[in-house]
């Protein structure tokens, strides 16, 4: 069976400056068996209600600004898989949860930064489940259970945001040793809970956790590691870091 992955996506210039996290990611897919399709949330796909990605052939999203003609020139020309997003439907459904398909969304780099990282040929089907941000963790928490059962048929289930995430605290020149403190004190309290499988807190942590809103002024980037600890197993360090002083790069594994 495979895990749940969280992922910390870190900048969009993860995909040309792929740090210590790009190696991490290679290592982590060179240890599981190939998937035959990825059901991913990202923290850029914010919405209202539940919806589902069904594009057969989503586009690469270039959605940011202010960066090098470089980036906008990285494609990655996953295909969807209609079938398995009806599927995650019915699951859905079979939870409680409403959810709809939505047939025209690309991949936002959410998506496609780590997955070039893990996946380079872009040759596995990627389906994508929106984020209702409003909802909260708890919800999340709900639609991963309600998918967990995609780890049995082959299928890779990815949470994609990051461990924390407050841009206007970053320095864009610190290096990988450089770590804020309160950064670092949130990320632990995080790890402390899902290590003791702390639910309660984890759904509270705005109010319960150290530098809560400090660290994610708003959670959607935190919000998908609720969805892949909902659909994993038990809860294991893949990698560990902080890039410009104060954005966590964790990556996590459930199962």
């Amino acid at each position: 069976m495979f895990p749940s992955l969280f992922i910390s996506h870190g900048s969009p210039m993860l995909a040309l400056e792929p740090g210590e996290s790009g190696p991490a990611l290679a290592r982590l897919a060179a240890e599981l068996p190939r998937p035959r399709a990825i059901v991913i949330v990202s923290a850029h796909w914010e919405s209202q209600e539940l919806l589902v990605n069904a594009n057969p052939h989503p586009e690469t999203w270039h959605d940011f600004g202010g960066f090098p003609p470089a980036l906008f020139a990285v494609q990655y020309p996953a295909p969807g898989l209609p079938e398995l997003s009806a599927q995650v439907v019915e699951l859905l459904t079979a939870s409680g949860l409403t959810a709809k398909i939505d047939s025209q969304r690309p991949l936002d780099h959410g998506v496609w930064v780590p997955l070039s990282l893990m996946y380079p040929q872009a040759d596995i089907p990627v389906v994508q489940v929106s984020l209702p941000t409003r909802q909260g963790p708890a919800l999340q928490t709900q639609v991963g259970r309600a998918l967990a059962s995609l780890r049995e048929l082959g299928v890779l289930v990815i949470g994609s945001g990051s461990i924390t995430h407050n841009l206007r605290e970053l320095d864009w020149h610190a290096g990988p040793e450089s770590v804020e403190p309160w950064a670092k004190e949130f990320r632990d309290w995080i790890i402390d809970k899902l290590k003791n499988n702390d639910e309660t807190a984890l759904h509270d942590y705005r109010r319960l956790a150290p530098h809560a809103v400090r660290s994610h002024p708003s959670d959607e980037h935190l919000l998908p590691l609720f969805f892949a600890r909902g659909a994993g197993g038990e809860f294991s360090i893949a990698h560990q870091g902080f890039t410009m002083g104060a954005l966590g790069m964790d990556i996590y594994r459930f199962g």
